[in-house]
């Protein structure tokens, strides 16, 4: 009897410590114990353009504060995707050509209600073209085409729909580039079980799972998208997210000799580059002149995880958000000129008109 009751104490005790306690994944989220050499990259070695932001308020919102947050960064210019079009773009235009000129891009979006309706194509052509004499330097494309959208009759509009084809053309025509995100991560297609490395984003966030009925195949909405590059050569396409294959950097490397049109911006796919370090050095090297900064979402403190995975050599670092990551962070140890291209003078290529004097070695 006193033997159980020993046993029961220290079982107790133990609970009470935390001793064996159980935990789920989600909540496993240990600190490293290793100590290598490195540290945090909190500024840019180089004045650097965002070439992948959202700012929805910008037709009246006060940039100071924001003007603030990217001169501790060493942000030179932020290349807002979220203009709209019509009059909210004339103003976000007007706003930040009166109180900030040389900081900041807009872009351009389309409307896709009531496309397949007599004259949607002519009336969205004229848009894009009154956006651009508006101050709009280049498009941007959401992952709703190809995903979301539908025709007047309910059919999917694929991402190389024939009725799109004289948008793209005139972009080309404009000489202005288009910045799309086509589909998401492939594991968001696949089965979500033990061998999903996006079981976990999946879990927390199941409104981003799909399948081959919802609403399509991940390849087929891919191979959609590099069709309607290749079938307009004189565009030049940044692909956002570098296409979803930064975890499969030779398929990458192939698509980007088949297709010399297009770019790729880095953003949101930091992680896949900072765990294969000797080859995505390699690809940055190889491809400097097509590589683009972009960060996607506006959060200050993640930058420093891309400064650090672009510029120094450091080992086993934490990436900042566990759902889309739970692996560490190498850095790749870019040379300068290659950082300088793919922070600022890639962009300066296809936005012709920045300000040379925020870029010194320009």
């Amino acid at each position: 009897m006193q033997t159980k009751i020993f046993v029961f104490s220290l079982f107790f005790l133990a609970c009470i410590m935390g001793i064996g306690q159980e935990m789920s994944f989600e909540a496993y989220n240990p600190a490293s114990t290793l100590v290598v050499p490195g540290k945090e990259v909190p500024r840019a070695k180089f004045p650097f353009v965002d070439i992948h932001s959202h700012q929805f308020r910008m037709a009246t919102q006060d940039l100071s504060a924001l003007i603030a947050d990217m001169d501790k960064l060493n942000l030179a210019v932020m290349v807002n995707l979220s203009g709209r079009s019509g009059e909210q773009l004339a103003q976000a235009v007007d706003n930040v050509s009166r109180n900030y000129p040389n900081r900041f891009v807009v872009f351009a979006n389309i409307d896709f209600k009531d496309i397949g309706t007599p004259g949607w194509t002519e009336n969205a052509v004229r848009q894009l073209e009154t956006d651009v004499k508006n101050g709009a330097r280049g498009l941007k494309i959401y992952k709703s085409l190809g995903l979301r959208h539908r025709d007047s009759e309910g059919n999917r509009v694929t991402v190389d729909d024939k009725r799109l084809d004289p948008i793209w053309a005139k972009c080309g025509e404009l000489g202005i580039p288009v910045l799309i995100h086509s589909a998401d991560p492939k594991s968001f297609w696949d089965p979500m079980d033990s061998n999903n490395e996006r079981w976990l984003e999946l879990k927390t966030r199941p409104g981003r799972k799909r399948s081959d009925n919802d609403p399509a195949p991940w390849q087929q909405i891919i191979d959609e998208q590099h069709r309607m590059f290749k079938k307009h050569p004189n565009t030049r396409f940044i692909n956002a997210h570098m296409g979803w294959y930064a975890n499969n950097l030779g398929k990458l490397a192939a698509l980007m000799d088949e297709i010399p049109n297009m770019y790729v911006g880095i953003g949101a796919v930091i992680a896949e580059l900072g765990r294969q370090p000797r080859f995505a050095r390699d690809f940055f090297i190889r491809y400097q002149d097509r590589i683009l900064f972009g960060k996607d979402s506006w959060q200050p403190n993640e930058f420093p995880t891309y400064f650090r995975v672009l510029e120094t050599n450091d080992e086993y670092f934490p990436y900042y958000k566990k759902y889309h990551a739970f692996w560490a962070m190498y850095g790749l140890g870019l040379p300068d000129e290659v950082l300088r291209k793919v922070y600022y003078k890639n962009a300066m290529k296809l936005l012709p008109g920045l300000d040379k004097a925020l870029f010194p070695n320009n």
